[in-house]
């Protein structure tokens, strides 16, 4: 990739999978029904990450940020992700 002049922001979420174990999000959920909110549910708690790139939106940069979600920012095996790219 090279740079382009061109800054896009990239917003990365991630959480654990569905059928992975959340604790935190379980902990979340019973907090929010003692407080009565009893018709909450399959809570699950994520975390988000932003960052700027100097690139172009394609397939190439869209490449970049899978590597960077699956080899840095999440663990593959329990977490899933999913990001979008803003042109600045």
């Amino acid at each position: 990739m090279t740079k382009s002049g061109a800054k896009q922001n990239a917003f990365i979420s991630y959480a654990r999978r569905r059928l992975c174990l959340d604790p935190q999000g379980a902990a979340v959920q019973q907090a929010m029904k003692s407080l009565g909110h009893a018709s909450v549910d399959a809570v699950r708690v994520g975390k988000t990450v932003t960052f700027q790139i100097d690139a172009e939106d394609t397939a190439e940069t869209r490449a970049t940020i899978d590597q960077l979600c699956d080899g840095l920012l999440s663990n593959p095996v329990i977490e899933d992700y999913r990001y979008e790219i803003i042109e600045e």
